[in-house]
Parts: C-alpha cells; sequence; structure tokens
C-alpha cells in the first residue's frame, strides 16, 4: 500500500501564498505523474496541476501564473507554491499519485486526505 499526506494548508488573506507538500510512503518502485486537485464545496473536483517524473508540469488555467507545482523525487514529495492567492482557491486541496509498487507492469493511483485552504480576509 501507498500513503500520501498532505500538509501546508490553512487560513491565508487574499494576496497571501502558501506552500502546499503531499509525502509518499509505503510500497514505491517507481512514482510517475504526481498532481494536485481541489474541490470546492458544492463543486465537482478538478485538477489544479500535475507534474511527469521528468519534471514535466500542467496547470489549469485559474492558477496558471499563480501556482508552482515542483517535486523531490529522492523525497517522493510534491508540492504546491499558491501565490496570489484569492477566496475562489478556497477548497480542499487534494494530491495523488500514480505509483508503481513493484517488479510487475502495474500502475495504480493514490489519493491523500485533503487539506484545507481558505482564502479570507
Amino acid at each position: 500500500q501507498v500513503r500520501l499526506v498532505e500538509s501546508g494548508g490553512g487560513l491565508v488573506q487574499p494576496g497571501g501564498s502558501l506552500r502546499l507538500s503531499c509525502a509518499a510512503s509505503g510500497s514505491i518502485f517507481r512514482i510517475f505523474d504526481m498532481g494536485w486537485y481541489r474541490q470546492a464545496p458544492g463543486k465537482q473536483r478538478e485538477l489544479v496541476s500535475v507534474i511527469s517524473s521528468e519534471g514535466s508540469t500542467n496547470y489549469a488555467d485559474p492558477v496558471k501564473g499563480r501556482f508552482t507545482i515542483s517535486r523531490d523525487n529522492a523525497q517522493n514529495t510534491v508540492f504546491l507554491q499558491m501565490n496570489s492567492l484569492t477566496p475562489e482557491d478556497t477548497a480542499v486541496y487534494y494530491c495523488n499519485a500514480e505509483v508503481r509498487s513493484d517488479w510487475r507492469p502495474l500502475v495504480n493511483t493514490y489519493w491523500g486526505q485533503g487539506t484545507q485552504v481558505t482564502v479570507s480576509s
């Protein structure tokens, strides 16, 4: 099994910044894409950003130019630096990872429990 643990959420004023972290542990042979999703109250979960194991990144339009995703492959950790936050960024943020756990060519997707980000004055 693989466990993903997010940290770094909290309450921040509009225009502020937060840095989320997500550490993967457990039966890990290789991690492929790692990503961040968010779900606001009454809305569906949506992709925020994704990063490949080689470092290629992709961002949802609402966060382009404000959020930066990065990862530390040695530590099996993905980060999300969030700047210029607005109330519309308020949501529970989830990380996920595509993980190969052993020599078999089988990749599973795992999710963290989520961390609350609230942007409010």
